[in-house]
């Protein structure tokens, strides 16, 4: 039978990933020496890691490509699924906040607000569920400019420690949701694979809990 294949959001979440792989026994020096090979065997060979974005791994799950996939809950809160997530990995930890200029409220006055953010849907759900008609500008880079430069009154955005923030004048106003990594599975796989899929989301899980002590 082919490897499980699943997609790993690269960077910092990829790093937390094999550690954990690491921890339930699997061999991941394939990952740890990957080279620019984006596709490596994990283990004994029966599972198979693909390396991806973040938007691209819920793209390879949804597609049916890949089985599984490791990718923050920031991304599938952003563009929606239609996967199942089965497990919170417990890292990657932050959090979506709105942050405004310092000493500002901006929940005052009448005058509409206009807010700034890489996660529109985040953004756009947030207020509409406070029964707020506020504009949304999508900004790609460093979001923290446009109150700066006075295209936003506040913005919505992934905060970790604050210290971009608090450097740009800037402070959180609202913490709308947290954020960490989690396991997710295509619906097909689920159905085809469950056995497999089962056993590594339980070895995972049972790591898991003995860190966080849940």
């Amino acid at each position: 039978m082919k490897p499980l294949r699943i997609a790993l959001t690269k960077g910092r979440l990829e790093k937390s990933t094999v550690e954990l792989f690491e921890k339930i026994g699997l061999n991941c020096e394939s990952l740890r020496e990957k080279g620019r090979k984006l596709i490596l065997p994990v283990g004994d060979g029966s599972l198979e890691a693909v390396l991806a974005k973040a938007p691209d791994v819920i793209t390879y799950v949804e597609q049916g490509v890949c089985d599984l996939g490791v990718v923050g809950k920031d991304t599938i809160m952003e563009q929606g699924s239609r996967f199942f997530e089965i497990l919170d990995l417990g890292f990657g930890r932050c959090a979506f906040a709105l942050a405004v200029p310092k000493g500002v409220n901006f929940f005052e006055g009448y005058r509409g607000k206009t807010v700034a953010s890489k996660y529109p849907n985040v953004a756009r759900r947030f207020f509409e569920g406070r029964g707020m008609d506020v504009r949304i500008i999508k900004i790609e880079g460093s979001v923290e400019l446009a109150p700066l430069l006075g295209l936003a009154d506040g913005i919505v955005d992934i905060v970790e420690t604050g210290v971009t923030l608090r450097e740009n004048g800037l402070e959180v106003a609202e913490r709308i949701a947290g954020v960490s990594a989690r396991l997710i599975v295509n619906a097909a796989s689920m159905k085809l694979r469950k056995k497999e899929i089962e056993t590594l989301a339980g070895q995972l899980e049972t790591v898991v809990k003995g860190e966080t002590g849940k």
